[in-house]
């Protein structure tokens, strides 16, 4: 089996994880909607979810992929006891470390509320204060589930932490749907249900872990710690400021109206299916590669022959199937938005302005979805390299982008900040670091000749074409279609299966050879075969 086709189908087993988890989360915020609207409450649970997001992804998340998943691939090939021995080190402190973070959280909730959306009213702060103190628990068996996908995914077993966010989700609908049906619930239970996804998570991936031998050791004097600190603390410098950032903008939501924070989630949700589908199925598919490959220069004695080489090589199949999956999927959503929001979310409690403010919130935030699904390939180059320190730079620099785009408005025309302002900040935040990241990389190695630019100008021509052909059918159909669900259905299906197919006939017209990596590639995998 070739590197390329290995690569195309890990990228697949966790593009198969992330399709039903991105339907799940669709599924998640169509309950969401339905009984709740997009309401202050909703405003409220989001802010209470990202507090526990935040902390993780300070703590551990960014970890994972910058730090652990390298020590824990260089450690995976060579000595398998030294392996276990770090995995339960690391695994140790973290249960420690994110005890004595949910106990401060639970001490300090409602200055914590207060900081994150000091724009509520005095009720609202209460019910984000109790929704806090519920959602906090999560953040150990989060930190947990962290650790244990980097190390499965550095032994290459991508099955279950393939699935993990797909029982995240599916315990927040169950959840939900008990809560209200059975209970007579309200907001209370997504808040439980995101605690119970999250043990979840960890009690999934425990199968995977059938042959590690862990255990309890809290050893701080441990070598280890100091590779990891050397890898970690730019990664932790860069989060802090984008979590400082993601604060500001979560306060700054607050005070365009209860609901635009929910608004701004809901496009947030949608827009994560096909980022998550394509760029991150593919980055953490090439990042052990890339990770055996990368110290070309502390290694010149390497038995891989020319592996400066087929590290780009590597890379840049990843940002080729990056970019012939991401900019018609890109297209597509900027046409439909409205009716893809009216089939998702439109029912119950959620109204056709929700569906209109969402639907303009998710067109801004498409402007950075290109570049936001490059940067991650990018950003796993360096991470490869053990080197964490430029990302997070860069992540400073990205910072100043957006509070640039977001405060630029209120100062030339003497007005509040919209929720506009903020979402298209964030395009631009996620836009210009890419484009930084491209430049850094390409003076690392270059990635000319390696077919970049073809496939981008065929994906780009190709889905042009796509967007020209679903405006005007789009144009064309009847005001009355799609006032129902039934409609919708049809609406959104039919525009879909025929923008997909003009933009595939297209590819294979002009020989595409990443279109037949990912059909062949396609049809072994439904034959059961390679």
């Amino acid at each position: 089996m070739s590197k390329n086709t290995r690569l195309a189908k890990a990228a697949t087993l966790i593009a198969i994880g992330n399709v039903i988890s991105r339907l799940l989360g669709l599924g998640r915020e169509i309950v969401i909607a339905h009984f709740f609207g997009a309401t202050g409450l909703v405003s409220a649970f989001r802010i209470a979810q990202q507090v526990p997001t935040m902390l993780y992804d300070l703590l551990v998340g960014g970890m994972v992929s910058s730090a652990l998943v390298p020590l824990f691939s260089e450690q995976a090939e060579h000595d398998r006891a030294a392996l276990w021995q770090l995995a339960s080190l690391i695994l140790s402190l973290v249960a420690v470390l994110m005890t004595l973070v949910v106990l401060l959280i639970e001490l300090s909730a409602p200055q914590i509320t207060w900081l994150m959306a000091s724009g509520f009213s005095a009720d609202l702060l209460l019910t984000t204060t109790r929704l806090l103190r519920i959602t906090t628990l999560a953040i150990l068996f989060l930190g947990l589930s962290g650790v244990i996908t980097g190390l499965l995914q550095s032994l290459n077993r991508f099955a279950l932490p393939a699935f993990t966010a797909a029982i995240f989700n599916a315990t927040i609908i169950i959840t939900a749907l008990s809560g209200v049906y059975l209970f007579d619930g309200g907001i209370e239970s997504l808040a439980v249900g995101l605690l119970l996804g999250a043990i979840l998570q960890v009690l999934l991936q425990l199968p995977g872990l059938r042959d590690a031998q862990l255990r309890f050791q809290f050893n701080l004097r441990h070598p280890a710690w100091r590779r990891v600190a050397k890898l970690g603390w730019p990664i932790i410098f860069g989060l802090v400021i984008s979590q400082i950032a993601i604060t500001l903008d979560r306060n700054l939501a607050s005070r365009t109206g209860e609901q635009s924070i929910a608004w701004m989630q809901n496009a947030t949700t949608i827009i994560q299916f096909p980022l998550g589908l394509v760029s991150t199925a593919i980055s953490l598919a090439i990042l052990p590669t890339l990770s055996r490959l990368a110290n070309w220069e502390s290694n010149p004695k390497s038995k891989i022959e020319n592996p400066k080489a087929k590290f780009m090589d590597t890379l840049a199949l990843g940002l080729r199937l990056v970019l012939i999956l991401i900019i018609p999927a890109t297209v597509a959503l900027f046409i439909l938005a409205e009716p893809i929001v009216a089939l998702l979310l439109q029912r119950g409690n959620f109204s056709i302005v929700d569906t209109q403010q969402t639907a303009m919130a998710l067109r801004f935030y498409l402007v950075g979805l290109t570049f936001a699904a490059i940067d991650q390939p990018l950003i796993f180059v360096y991470y490869a390299r053990q080197n964490t320190l430029t990302p997070a730079l860069v992540g400073l620099l990205g910072v100043g982008f957006y509070l640039i785009a977001a405060l630029i408005p209120s100062w030339l025309w003497a007005r509040q900040i919209h929720m506009t302002d903020l979402v298209l900040a964030n395009s631009v935040q996620l836009s210009g670091h890419a484009m930084v990241m491209l430049g850094l990389v390409h003076r690392l190695a270059s990635l000319r000749g390696r077919g970049i630019g073809w496939a981008t100008l065929k994906a780009i021509s190709a889905a042009c074409v796509m967007g020209i052909l679903l405006s005007g059918l789009l144009g064309m159909l009847p005001s009355w279609w799609g006032t129902n669900f039934l409609g919708r259905v049809l609406v959104v299906g039919s525009l879909s299966m025929v923008g997909s197919g003009t933009y595939l006939l297209i590819l294979w017209a002009l020989r595409t050879e990443e279109l037949g990596l990912l059909t062949g590639l396609a049809r072994r995998i439904l034959l059961l075969q390679g």
